[in-house]
């Protein structure tokens, strides 16, 4: 690189400006026509022009000061009430009482935010504690794991059962005098599967310890999804033991980037999220959360968002959620080669290799990469292998087209079982299966590093491995998938000396 990109001398005109903005998005996911099953949530243009709206009549707002602009505390306050609501939150009869929170950035906030107050709630009540723990299933989001890192935390991750539920009796067993939080999911990311909430819920409130549950990606959605009649475990505020929840108003709430909630059973909880500083000569400084700076167009369109699509328009989306799922969960179930993980409890449909590719089975990561060529966006997962479907009414139009690729790049990756040995197939092939993670983290990081470095264009994504000169790639990029089935007899020997499943974060 012989210069950087600097401020140009002379300011550039207005269109021409838009025009190569939007000449950049020529390459991104294509969320409008359904080809995404995750990152953005369309609930049509009609919607999606009145968050944009929204946001534009608050776009230079700051909720860093909400005496300052009291609209937006008041839009806080609303969809903070109206969520509470909705999971179910307790009633309060005097202040500090009832389900309180706030609005965040996103779910990862609300789940850091979450962690840190109960941190700080152990260090108030349970001083002696030198390093807090975590007790939660492996299958967790991994945002938790980012929250114990940055606040200097352990979680004891338990693996979990065949169904991909939490595990109760083996999450109590890693309990100890150091656990200052129990977590659990509903649902979980990977697989959609609601944690079973009520056993965990009985278990903290037992050993009085506070108890997370991350509704992120379903708590817009779940209660929509039991009140059209669908079975679903209990899951909220209605369990006595649950202390908090985190749930994404920017998901199935449809609102814009980033709008998430996080609640607390009451005050006594909520104060530990708060940073307050006195003696800064800059004045006295109090955050609820944790930017300082919160903008105000996410509040505003997140507050719009739900009173635009009232009980009435969150029914019918999810109606037609749940029944494009259904078609992709009962379209999959008609390919042989190929199965469903799990019993979904509400939108989320993860599948699968029926065997493993080391086991006469079609190679899975194989067929992401043939799907992707087909100009679908596919997101890959790993312990088992899969392909994960956030499903949302946007998706009820492109589930045959989805289904007929699908029966399409199944039968061309049998009838070219080589293709496992190539391309991304082999590189996430490998990275799932390679039990020396500290390895894949070194490769990550060296990825990581090429996407945020000098370089302006961002890279090819199916030549990122070239970048990454780590023994890890190094080996992927010279042996490809020849190699993969030495490394599962590996995992699997290191799973019966350890006593772990392969891949677990136990």
């Amino acid at each position: 690189m012989t210069d950087r990109i600097r401020i140009p001398a002379v300011g550039r005109d207005h269109d021409d400006i838009l025009k190569s903005m939007e000449a950049f998005r020529a390459g991104d996911a294509d969320w409008r026509d359904g080809r995404t099953w995750s990152l953005v949530y369309y609930a049509g243009e009609k919607h999606h022009r009145l968050l944009k709206q929204a946001s534009e009549l608050f776009f230079t707002e700051n909720a860093l000061n909400p005496m300052a602009f009291r609209s937006l505390k008041r839009m806080e306050a609303e969809v903070v009430q109206m969520a509470a609501s909705m999971l179910h939150g307790p009633l309060g009869h005097a202040p500090g009482e009832g389900c309180v929170g706030t609005l965040t950035t996103g779910g990862t906030e609300s789940v850091l935010m979450a962690v840190k107050a109960a941190r700080d709630r152990a260090r108030a009540k349970k001083p002696w504690i030198r390093r807090p723990e975590i007790v939660a299933p492996s299958t967790i989001h991994v945002a938790l794991d980012k929250a114990a890192h940055y606040f200097g935390m352990k979680v004891r991750f338990v693996d979990v059962g065949p169904d991909f539920r939490a595990d109760p009796r083996a999450m109590e067993r890693k309990i100890n005098r150091n656990t200052v939080l129990i977590c659990a999911s509903a649902p979980q990311y990977p697989h959609g599967v609601v944690d079973p909430i009520e056993e965990i819920g009985a278990i903290a409130e037992a050993r009085g310890i506070p108890f997370h549950v991350d509704a992120c990606i379903g708590g817009f959605v779940l209660p929509w999804v039991e009140k059209l009649g669908f079975p679903v475990p209990v899951f909220d505020f209605r369990v006595p033991g649950v202390t908090s929840m985190s749930a994404d108003v920017h998901k199935y709430g449809f609102a814009a980037k980033g709008a998430s909630v996080v609640l607390y059973r009451d005050m006594s909880y909520l104060r530990h999220q708060f940073f307050v500083s006195t003696d800064w000569s800059g004045g006295i400084y109090a955050s609820p959360s944790m930017t300082g700076t919160r903008a105000g167009g996410p509040i505003a369109a997140a507050w719009a968002s739900l009173v635009a699509m009232g009980e009435e328009g969150f029914l019918d989306h999810t109606r037609r959620a749940m029944t494009a799922a259904r078609r992709l969960q009962e379209g999959l179930a008609q390919i042989p080669e190929v199965t469903v993980f799990g019993k979904p409890d509400a939108t989320i449909v993860s599948w699968g290799a029926r065997r493993a590719a080391s086991e006469g089975g079609v190679n899975l990561f194989a067929i992401a990469d043939r799907l992707q060529s087909k100009g679908w966006s596919v997101d890959r997962q790993q312990n088992p292998p899969s392909i994960h479907c956030t499903v949302t009414s946007n998706h009820e139009a492109v589930i045959d087209d989805y289904l007929r690729d699908v029966r399409e790049a199944v039968e061309h990756v049998v009838a070219h079982p080589e293709l496992g040995a190539s391309g991304n197939a082999a590189m996430y092939g490998m990275m799932a299966k390679v039990p020396f993670r500290a390895l894949v983290k070194k490769s990550v990081m060296q990825v990581m590093e090429a996407l945020y470095g000098t370089s302006i264009e961002p890279p090819d994504p199916d030549k990122l491995g070239e970048a990454d000169a780590s023994p890890l790639m190094k080996v992927i990029n010279k042996y490809g998938g020849t190699i993969d089935a030495v490394l599962e007899k590996v995992d699997a020997a290191r799973g019966k000396v350890l006593g772990k499943r392969p891949g677990s974060r136990a």
